[in-house]
């Protein structure tokens, strides 16, 4: 079973020592991956309802924006040399594709191969109205996004034609040093962000779901592989219990539902409590799920 790991670097903690000794410390423990967060904007009133908490309010400080996720990811490859970097996630729609399919493969050459690509919808509507960007269709947004990177990242002349994205042909490098792109991890439990998952994914990218909750999330995305002529065997599963505790009892029920990592959020903002989460999780779940 492998163990990843959620962070949050932004307001304080976005200072670059602490980025380094963070990052560090996650390689060093034995931590299979790394992932970050996007946003680039918060807000003190909001009428969006965060899905991961019971009252619908995200649970960060709205002066605390994170790093830009490449970007961080790309300083992180900088001081650090096995440590998978996952962006968890990257609010695709919002973004330029062309842009992001550069910024996206030159982290993957700059860290040795090292990027998953967490792809998600979004779900703050007035991030998306302060980027001028419509909420609305943003799936089929996604879809013709991810054509227009696919494309970018294995094509020596690349092009696209669809309903929200013309790609003349063009030619953009370095690419992806992995083959045939890096991996695409799709976040959300819905039909919809399953679906993604069967017809563009490597790994489907849960959050909140527990052992229990997985036979019909599975049941679900087993149908849809096989709509696209794929089976679970093409799919990583990797699930995040979230704010729930985690033990070696939950590692084994997961890997029982065929789950092959475990990503375990840490988003403390106070350094001395986020290392000691990262030693201690590494002491009760990174060495032991090893084995498992």
């Amino acid at each position: 079973m492998k163990i990843g790991i959620q962070c949050f670097f932004g307001g304080a903690s976005s200072a670059p020592d602490h980025i380094i000794k963070t990052a560090q410390m996650i390689e060093n423990c034995g931590y299979h991956s790394l992932w970050v967060p996007e946003h680039v904007v918060f807000f003190h009133e909001q009428n969006s309802t965060y899905p991961y908490s019971s009252d619908g309010r995200l649970p960060v400080d709205p002066r605390n924006v994170p790093l830009e996720p490449l970007t961080a990811l790309s300083f992180i490859a900088a001081h650090t040399s096995r440590v998978r970097l996952g962006t968890g996630i990257t609010i695709l729609p919002q973004r330029n594709p062309v842009y992001t399919a550069k910024q996206a493969a030159d982290v993957d050459v700059l860290s040795g191969g090292r990027l998953d690509f967490g792809v998600g919808l979004g779900w703050l509507e007035e991030e998306f109205e302060v980027l001028n960007v419509p909420f609305a269709k943003r799936g089929a947004r996604t879809a013709d996004y991810l054509e227009v990177m696919l494309s970018l990242w294995r094509d020596d002349i690349s092009s696209f034609k669809g309903d929200y994205y013309n790609l003349p042909e063009c030619v953009q490098g370095p690419k992806p040093v992995q083959k045939p792109h890096p991996p695409i991890y799709f976040g959300g439990e819905s039909i919809p962000a399953l679906r993604r998952v069967a017809k563009y994914g490597q790994g489907w990218y849960g959050v909140n779901v527990l052992p229990e909750d997985m036979p019909p999330h599975l049941e679900r995305l087993k149908g849809l592989l096989a709509e696209e002529g794929r089976t679970l065997d093409d799919v990583e599963i990797a699930i995040s219990p979230y704010g729930k505790p985690c033990d070696l009892d939950m590692l084994k029920a997961y890997r029982d539902q065929g789950v092959a990592q475990v990503i375990i959020f840490a988003m403390d903002p106070d350094a001395e409590v986020l290392h000691g989460k990262i030693e201690g999780f590494a002491e009760q779940l990174v060495v032991p799920g090893a084995a498992l």
